[in-house]
């Protein structure tokens, strides 16, 4: 299923343009709030290529599955759309709710609970942190893809989008001292793996 197919019935060909230098009118959101498939569209449009990369990145490369969380996310987005006061980024306000789309995806598959037992697995060892300078980050952002999904998400929210121990577990019904095991495991391994490779 699609949000937007390719013919699109427009009342009104000559509308304001959809962004105001980095961000998008005031207008357009309006427009959106009362049901305008244009103006849903230039915001579908607008957002989704960065989106998707949350998306994607919370979904460990899984390109379906990111697909899924992103349709999710607009269709949250727009039944939501009256609750942004207009305050603050309106990308900023969205990616939130693309996070929390993810976030419900991992809750509901359950993946902290999956990653318990990776120790043994993994044989993880918490030697001292290794330099990256000879890593691009392109193949960082592949290790971290590759992490389990309980330990993918934590990183994430840590130290990509900047949660704190507190907002995580929060977010995801754990405890913050989970939340803490979780990024140092995450940690520890993409350590271990980067040693492997340099």
């Amino acid at each position: 299923m699609q949000l937007f197919g390719d013919k699109l019935h427009l009342k009104n060909r000559e509308q304001k343009p959809a962004r105001i230098g980095n961000a998008l009118s005031p207008e357009v959101l309006e427009q959106c709030k009362q049901g305008d498939r244009r103006a849903q569209k230039a915001v579908f449009d607008a957002l989704s290529p960065k989106m998707y990369a949350v998306c994607l990145r919370y979904m460990g490369g899984d390109k379906e599955a990111a697909a899924d969380i992103l349709q999710d996310g607009f269709v949250t987005l727009f039944t939501k759309l009256d609750s942004y006061s207009g305050e603050g980024s309106f990308e900023g306000w969205a990616r939130k709710i693309f996070v929390n789309t993810a976030l419900m995806s991992l809750r509901k598959k359950d993946v902290l609970r999956q990653t318990e037992d990776v120790d043994a697995a993994w044989n993880i060892s918490a030697d001292a942190p290794t330099p990256i300078q000879n890593i691009g980050y392109q193949e960082l952002c592949k290790m971290i893809s590759a992490l389990p999904p309980g330990f993918r998400t934590v990183f994430n929210m840590y130290v990509v989008e900047g949660f704190s121990h507190k907002e995580i577990a929060e977010a995801l019904g754990i405890s913050e001292t989970t939340s803490r095991s979780q990024l140092q495991r995450a940690r520890t391994l993409l350590q271990n793996r980067i040693k492997e490779k340099f």
